[in-house]
């Protein structure tokens, strides 16, 4: 992305879009219990409680009654013509990650089969978006926490904290381009959720070869333990890595979320928050409430001039519903150097 002259001033900026994570799906009820949504009510509930603060984009994991991560896409199903019916012009952002909690004390952390997870294009009501991972690596998410970050919570489980250190994320070339293939045939945009500098190449990649005919909707994933570290230098490197036509939010984890989130707000990019990623207020005095962040990211944002999206304009920012026919459109509309041409041979006149 460039920055030219004038590119921090708030009236040469897109509205912000935020977007709301929370259902926390590594934590247990009682963890937050004054926050995580159990119940389906609760859950439809929460969505509404986060529009109202001013987030236009939900990302949605599922709980069964009993608290447990939802493996029933028919628990998905029934949440989202919930929230659809409550909050109809939301964009609702499937995690691909689902269910990836441990089902029993000692098990390891992992997500769902392939197979599985293919099946979220066959959501009804389909999803506006579908966060997709490219590349597999590890996903060690209590790498960077502190015993501050945990304290109190279901991670102080020893069983339990090694199975979040031992995660890994499985997103081989394969299962991306075929879960791209099948989202796009839905008409489901795929939000790609990158590590870092080389997973966006290999997503370049797939554009080049006519793999993944899709809108550049990337988050950055700033949360160490196989993803880049919240810092500046990772974080510039992987905004000039970014062709202009992309569009980029920033994520990170527990007490690094308001700091990235504020570079976010102050670069023209968009944000993201919630008790899945972070559930402490600045001071760590007492857990803060999703509805909370987003509310502080809202006053934040208008404190430096720069207006909140509302749900029609994220759509737009957002490119819901866009799609490209070929390579050479996709790498056009996002912003890439078209591809190379080959070399023509010139035959030296015989005369």
């Amino acid at each position: 992305m460039n920055f030219t002259d004038g590119s921090l001033f708030p009236e040469n900026q897109q509205k912000l879009v935020i977007t709301a994570a929370p259902y926390g799906p590594e934590w247990i009820p009682s963890d937050f219990p004054e926050d995580i949504p159990v119940t389906m009510e609760q859950q439809i509930q929460k969505a509404v409680d986060c529009y109202n603060a001013g987030a236009t984009v939900l990302h949605i994991h599922v709980r069964e009654d009993n608290g447990k991560g939802s493996k029933r896409l028919s628990r998905f199903n029934e949440l989202l013509a919930g929230i659809r019916a409550r909050v109809p012009k939301m964009i609702l952002q499937i995690g691909g990650s689902i269910s990836f909690a441990p089902e029993h004390e000692g098990d390891s952390a992992k997500w769902l089969s392939d197979d599985t997870r293919h099946k979220l294009a066959e959501l009804q009501p389909a999803p506006d978006q579908v966060t997709v991972a490219v590349s597999t690596v590890q996903m060690n998410i209590v790498e960077q926490m502190c015993p501050a970050d945990y304290k109190g919570t279901s991670f102080e489980n020893p069983a339990i904290y090694r199975a979040y250190r031992e995660m890994t994320v499985p997103a081989g070339p394969e299962w991306v381009e075929e879960h791209v293939r099948r989202l796009s045939a839905k008409r489901i945009q795929s939000h790609f959720q990158l590590c870092n500098i080389t997973h966006l190449e290999t997503l370049e990649r797939m554009m080049r070869r006519g793999a993944c005919n899709v809108p550049l909707i990337v988050t950055w994933v700033a949360i160490g333990g196989g993803f880049d570290a919240p810092n500046i230098y990772n974080l510039a490197n992987f905004v000039r890595a970014c062709p202009d036509g992309s569009v980029l939010t920033l994520e990170s984890s527990m007490l690094n979320v308001l700091p990235i989130n504020m570079m976010a707000i102050a670069m023209g990019l968009h944000v993201r928050c919630g008790i899945e990623d972070n559930l402490w207020t600045p001071r760590r005095d007492r857990k803060m409430s999703t509805v909370e962040q987003v509310e502080q990211l809202v006053r934040i944002s208008l404190e430096c001039g720069r207006d909140i999206a509302n749900c029609e304009e994220a759509r737009g920012i957002y490119k819901i519903g866009t799609f490209y026919q070929d390579a050479d459109e996709t790498l056009a509309a996002n912003g890439f150097a078209p591809n190379r041409k080959a070399a023509v041979s010139v035959i030296p006149n015989a005369a």
